[in-house]
C-alpha cells in the first residue's frame, strides 16, 4: 500500500525532451518498476520521436488517450510551467507533480484559480517529487537512500526530505511513501492534505513532518493532527535562526508581520502532541524513540 502512486502508476513526462527532463526521466525509469511506469513524453514539436523507448506525443490529452496514464511530472522551464500544469488539469489527470522552480507567482495564482473544482491534485511546484520505495519514484530525489517500510515523510524542503529519509534508513526504518510538497507560496497539496492520506493508509505507522518558516500551513496541519491523527508524528521546522523579512531559500520561506517564525510553529506543533526536534540531525532518532515508546 502507498499514497498517491504505486508500481502500477502510468506517468507522462512534460518536458521530457529537454536536458533536465531527459536526465531525471532516465533515472526514474531505472528505479524499481520505472521502466513500466514511464510511458509518454509531451512536446508538440517532437511528435513521433522517442527517448529511451518512451514515445513523444503532441499533447497531454493525446498521451493520456494512447497510454492510459493518470499522472504527469513537469520539467518545463518556469515561463511555460504553469501552462503545462493547466494542460494536465484540462486533460483530467489524477495527479500532477511540478518540479520546476521559479514559476512567477502571478502565473501560479491563475493556475490555482483554474484548478478549483477540478479533479486533478497538484504537488509542487518547486518540489523534489514523491516516491514509494521499491515501486516508483517521480522526481529528482536519490532513489538509493530509500527503503521500503512503514514510515511516511512529508516535507516542504527538498534536501531535508532526503535527510529525514537517510536517517530513517540508517536506523533500519523503511518508508511507505515520501512526499516533497515544495516551498513556493502558492502550491498544490499542503502538509494537512498529505497527512490525511497517511492517516488513512493502513501501511503507514508514523509520519515525519518537515516544515519551514513562512505561512501558517504547519500550524493548520498540527491542529488537525491534534484532533484527528491516529498515528505518531515527529516534526521539524527549518529556519530557527532566520531573520524577519528576509527570504530564505524557498520563495515561501519568509517571516512577515510577526508570523511564520520557526519557534512559533514548533510551539504550536508541540502543543498539539507532535514530538518535535530542533536539530535536523535528530529526526530519525526522535522517530526511533517515539516508536520504541
Amino acid at each position: 500500500m502507498s499514497i498517491l502512486i504505486n508500481k502500477d502508476t502510468k506517468v507522462i513526462t512534460q518536458g521530457m525532451t529537454g536536458k533536465v527532463g531527459q536526465f531525471h526521466t532516465f533515472h526514474c525509469k531505472q528505479y524499481a518498476n520505472g521502466a513500466n511506469c514511464f510511458v509518454a513524453g509531451v512536446n508538440p514539436k517532437k511528435v513521433g520521436e522517442q527517448f529511451e523507448g518512451i514515445p513523444v506525443y503532441a499533447t497531454v490529452r493525446d498521451a493520456k488517450e494512447a497510454t492510459g496514464a493518470t499522472v504527469s511530472v513537469i520539467y518545463v522551464p518556469p515561463s511555460g510551467a504553469a501552462a503545462a500544469i493547466d494542460e494536465a488539469v484540462e486533460a483530467e489527470l489524477d495527479l500532477v507533480i511540478c518540479i520546476t522552480e521559479g514559476i512567477p507567482v502571478h502565473d501560479m495564482l491563475k493556475t490555482r484559480y483554474k484548478m478549483q473544482g477540478k479533479r486533478t491534485l497538484l504537488i509542487g511546484p518547486n518540489c523534489p517529487g514523491l516516491i514509494t520505495p521499491d515501486e516508483i519514484k517521480i522526481g529528482i530525489m536519490p532513489g538509493h537512500i530509500h527503503k521500503k517500510g512503514r514510515i511516511g515523510v512529508v516535507s516542504r524542503s527538498g534536501t531535508l526530505t532526503y535527510e529525514a529519509v537517510g536517517q530513517l534508513t540508517a536506523l533500519g526504518y523503511g518508508q511507505s511513501s515520501c512526499v516533497g510538497i515544495g516551498g513556493d507560496p502558492i502550491n498544490g497539496l499542503k502538509h494537512i492534505d498529505v497527512m490525511k492520506l497517511f492517516n488513512d493508509d493502513p501501511e503507514t505507522d508514523a509520519v515525519i513532518m518537515v516544515g519551514e518558516i513562512g505561512g501558517s500551513d504547519e500550524e493548520e496541519c498540527a491542529r488537525w493532527i491534534k484532533g484527528n491523527m491516529k498515528k505518531p508524528v515527529v516534526g521539524f521546522i527549518a529556519g530557527v535562526t532566520a531573520p524577519e523579512g528576509k527570504r530564505m531559500g524557498h520563495a515561501g520561506a519568509i517571516i512577515s508581520g510577526g508570523q511564520g517564525g520557526a519557534n512559533d510553529k514548533l510551539a504550536v506543533m508541540e502543543e498539539c502532541g507532535i514530538q518535535i526536534t530542533r536539530n535536523p540531525a535528530e529526526m530519525g532518532r526522535t522517530m526511533q524513540k517515539v516508536l520504541k515508546g
